[in-house]
């Protein structure tokens, strides 16, 4: 059977499984590699049987969200297929009174919040690309600086519908916050990169919103200040919602502190931070500019791609990485701009994409010797074609043989986003 032949048939049969399938355009590419169908199931049921079709005609199936974050990871090995879940995009239930929301993969987080927002409750999730999907959220492992406080996804999902690359449906968790009985399940596939399952329905605990918060931020120049600072917070009794070290390409630096709470506490707790940070501290009601957002989206939208670094260490290695990063971008020529949660030792940053592949390497390979040496990893997240194809991703993953063999029992024929994780997966 020839390919056209083989996509016909599978064309009908997506169509039979869920009516809203259309060949793919150049926007359908995923990270440059272009795609032959777009399939829209609109549940769970859908999705199945969307899968089950791709199974019988051996295609290769990209799950996609809103796409604001397609292009993170590795281009994938071939994407017949794009599993788009923007039409599954319904909050499905809401119960206050249990702090708990079940909403579809394909819901926009900020239309999750503006439903629990109504009860004065928040899931309580940074979005640290504007316009992402539950599911995208979860796949790439996505947060901000209020992990800090709640963790991340990882923390606060305790159910989750996911479907096969044969198209069998499975559940874990539940609706109870207790209820941890299958919670393995939703770990796994958090961060996965769409590479075990399809992720259709999530389930999530919810957290009362606030009713006062303020800010406190403070200048930094260096990377031992910016540590210092950090350590002071941590270890002060502040409590803080979220921190966050903002150091800009052109040296300046500003450390930013959240504190949430009933509007007499936020008042003390925001005096007391103040005078612990010392000089030039300084208290507002709103956020600093760029709060929440990872450098990249700093960058104007023409030209390639900025090279976008997820870096991670224990809290007591954040000054030898950030320490690390600067001196490396400053000696291979480029500059590097640096935004994240310092409390939870999770930094994003971004060079140019006019930077030479030669020297994104050299960057990326001595800022990832820190970070392992202080029990954290150095991860491209994005960046241009040419600087993938030249510079290590991932980096070692001490764990690859076990995820190997995961893949092989959620997905034995590879067909779901294929290479595009860690190690090939």
């Amino acid at each position: 059977m020839t390919t056209l032949t083989r996509l016909d048939a599978a064309r009908e049969a997506l169509r039979s499984a869920c009516g809203d399938v259309a060949d793919a355009t150049p926007a359908d590419a995923v990270d440059g590699v272009p795609a032959a169908l777009v399939a829209r199931p609109a549940s769970t049921a859908e999705t199945a049987e969307v899968l089950r079709a791709a199974a019988a005609h051996q295609l290769t199936v990209v799950p996609r969200g809103r796409g604001t974050k397609l292009t993170w990871g590795r281009p994938p090995e071939s994407a017949d297929l794009v599993l788009d879940t923007s039409r599954m995009s319904q909050v499905l239930d809401h119960a206050a009174g249990d702090l708990i929301v079940d909403t579809q993969a394909g819901a926009l987080l900020s239309d999750v919040q503006t439903t629990v927002g109504s009860a004065g409750q928040r899931l309580a999730l940074d979005e640290p690309v504007p316009g992402s999907s539950v599911g995208g959220m979860l796949a790439t492992n996505a947060s901000g600086p209020g992990r800090v406080a709640v963790g991340t996804a990882r923390d606060l999902l305790i159910g989750v519908t996911v479907v096969r690359a044969d198209g069998v449906v499975a559940k874990a968790g539940g609706r109870v916050v207790k209820n941890v009985a299958g919670y393995d399940l939703g770990k796994l596939v958090i961060g996965s990169f769409g590479t075990l399952v399809v992720v259709t329905e999530a389930v999530f605990r919810l957290h009362p919103e606030p009713t006062a918060r303020g800010f406190v931020t403070v200048p930094f120049g260096t990377a031992e200040e910016a540590s210092r600072l950090v350590q002071t917070v941590m270890n002060a009794q502040l409590v803080p919602a979220a921190v966050e070290v903002d150091w800009r390409a052109d040296g300046a630096g500003t450390f930013g502190v959240l504190l949430e709470g009933t509007p007499a506490g936020v008042e003390g707790r925001t005096a007391a931070a103040v005078r612990l940070l010392g000089t030039g501290a300084e208290a507002a009601g709103q956020p600093p500019h760029g709060w929440g957002v990872p450098p990249w989206d700093d960058d104007a939208p023409d030209g390639p791609r900025p090279t976008a670094l997820k870096l991670t260490c224990a809290l007591s290695g954040l000054g030898p990485v950030l320490g690390s990063l600067r001196r490396a971008a400053t000696g291979a020529g480029v500059p590097v701009a640096l935004r994240g949660s310092g409390g939870a030792g999770v930094q994003y940053a971004t060079l140019p994409g006019s930077a030479p592949v030669d020297a994104v390497a050299t960057v990326v390979t001595q800022a990832r010797a820190v970070c392992t040496e202080h029990g954290g990893s150095l991860v491209v997240l994005d960046g241009s074609p040419e600087t993938k194809a030249g510079v290590d991703t991932w980096g070692p993953v001490p764990a690859i043989d076990l995820m190997r063999r995961v893949k092989e029992q959620f997905d034995p024929e590879r067909r779901l986003a294929p290479g595009r994780f860690v190690g090939g997966i």
